[in-house]
């Protein structure tokens, strides 16, 4: 996403420029600028006067205008609707993380057989579950984007281990296959051929619970280099799929971020005009081999317009909801929640699929198209019209101010429609990518917090509690048994003496 100033900010000209509608617009532009050269020269150039009145040029500017201008500011509040919700999803990602992490005891007695349960067990089932936490962000992403499935390198690894069949392995067939697995492998050759007799072979043992071997040699290929279809892809020095779980899967992954590519078309885009002529060529020198493009990585139409992703009906988030509030349940059964921690617990979850149905409301409900017809015919009209009426005063000048006029007008209303849908991989689009990967770091630091005993770290001397009135620390404190805030009577006036003295000394120090 280019947020910064692109007059006064560093970075690459291309990247900006490629960030702006220039290439969507260009074509309107340049027809209403031939439009304006037209009557510029009939009426210079022969008897023939094209002007005409511009009585309703003021008139009709300013509806429009106004029209416009309300377009692009609804436009803008979904994009600011959708990064609120992303909030969202953070806040109830990190909360959720947090009531699992420590909130749910690390102490246990299995009811079956009365021992108390290893305490790596319990870590290990806690550490997962958070792991689906971090797998939910990843799965929305995609389904925003309109990329189905789970075979993902940043999704799967971490969801690779939930049950792919409703029926014990030896007993599974394919109509046995979970929704989750079953709605990304429908069209998957390996999950078409499921018999019963098949299920423990060799190219099926993912489908059980150990997964295959890898040898040193295909771990440090995995390391270097991720799947696109059937092509390898050397990774960027920016990995941050090398941080997940190194796991085989049953079929290639697709790259986690997969914009399309930039080309000589997304900075010339006039020269689409000449792409029908090159295509032919180009044909040939590809690979028969080579997999369709998705949708996602189609760039543009001739003319330079953006191609937008169809939409995806994935049920993966949805999944993976299911599965959490399983575990939610499956602790209340236990009884290893206070009403206080279910609460939470209860609500993070609820306001992860309350978010995924808004973020979802938003992405499919364009806005009417009459709506958008109506106006984009009203502005074609407008400036066709306009150097009719401007020749009159302008004369030559009348071509660089219907330019100007159509730049303008053309600009702002495709960023309104370019950014009412914030979740593609436009550069004005909302970077989904660094949204997750910040939910992972903070999950992984509510997993490396350790719980420790409150009283293992407060009486000790690196507290001072008291500061500024009284700099000693807490266990100085406490061994001076001598000192008025160990009275019976006076103690407890003493340190509230002293709190307020701290209040006094830093309310003075604190202001200029």
């Amino acid at each position: 996403m280019v947020a910064t100033n692109p007059l006064f900010a560093g970075g690459s000209f291309y990247k900006k420029f490629q960030a702006t509608v220039i290439n969507d617009i260009w074509p309107e532009v340049a027809f209403f600028s031939l439009v304006a050269t037209m009557v510029t020269l009939v009426s210079k150039l022969t008897p023939h006067d094209l002007s005409i009145s511009n009585a309703m040029l003021t008139v009709l500017g300013t509806v429009l205008g106004l029209v416009i201008s309300f377009r692009t500011s609804t436009a803008y509040e979904r994009f600011s609707e959708g990064r609120k919700l992303w909030t969202n999803i953070a806040i109830a990602s990190r909360n959720l993380a947090q009531v699992i992490w420590i909130h749910v005891p690390f102490d246990r007695v299995d009811k079956a057989t009365g021992e108390k349960k290893p305490h790596l067990q319990v870590v290990i089932e806690k550490k997962s579950m958070i792991n689906l936490v971090q797998a939910y962000s990843v799965a929305v992403k995609h389904m925003l984007r309109g990329e189905g499935g789970v075979y993902y390198a940043d999704l799967y690894p971490m969801i690779s281990f939930l049950p792919r069949f409703s029926q014990p392995l030896d007993k599974a067939t394919e109509e046995d296959m979970l929704p989750l697995w079953k709605a990304s492998d429908m069209d998957h050759d390996a999950h078409r051929s499921i018999r019963t007799e098949t299920l423990m072979s060799t190219h099926m043992s993912r489908s059980a619970s150990s997964p295959l071997p890898q040898s040193s040699e295909d771990g440090e290929k995995s390391e270097k280099s991720s799947w696109f279809g059937s092509k390898r892809v050397k990774r960027a020095k920016f990995d941050p799929e090398m941080a997940l779980p190194v796991l085989p899967s049953e079929r290639p992954l697709l790259p986690a971020r997969n914009p399309p590519e930039s080309s000589l078309y997304d900075y010339f885009g006039f020269l689409r005009i000449f792409k029908p002529i090159i295509k032919p060529f180009s044909r040939r020198l590809r690979q028969v081999t080579t997999p369709p493009e998705p949708m996602s990585a189609r760039g543009r139409t001739i003319t330079g317009k953006r191609i937008r992703p169809e939409l995806a009906d994935s049920n993966v988030p949805v999944e993976i909801a299911l599965f959490l509030t399983t575990y939610f349940a499956s602790l209340m059964r236990q009884g290893l929640l206070t009403p206080a921690s279910a609460t939470a617990m209860n609500n993070a979850i609820t306001t992860l699929q309350d978010t995924v149905v808004n973020l979802e409301r938003i992405r499919s409900t364009p806005l009417p198209f009459a709506y958008q017809a109506h106006l984009r015919l009203s502005l074609w009209l407008y400036l066709f019209f306009l150097p009719f009426q401007v020749y009159s005063a302008f004369k030559w000048l009348t071509i660089p101010a219907t330019a100007f006029a159509a730049f303008l007008l053309c600009g702002f209303l495709e960023i309104g429609q370019e950014i009412e849908n914030p979740f593609n991989y436009d550069l004005n689009d909302l970077d989904l990518d660094q949204f997750c990967l910040a939910i992972q770091r903070e999950l992984h630091e509510v997993t490396a917090h350790t719980t420790p005993d409150p009283e293992s770290f407060i009486f000790t001397e690196w507290n001072q509690p008291f500061a500024p009135a009284d700099r000693r620390n807490a266990k100085e404190m406490l061994s001076d048994i001598e000192h008025a805030y160990h009275g019976l009577d006076t103690g407890v006036h003493h340190i509230r003496r002293t709190l307020i003295k701290s209040w006094a000394d830093v309310d003075e120090m604190t202001r200029k």
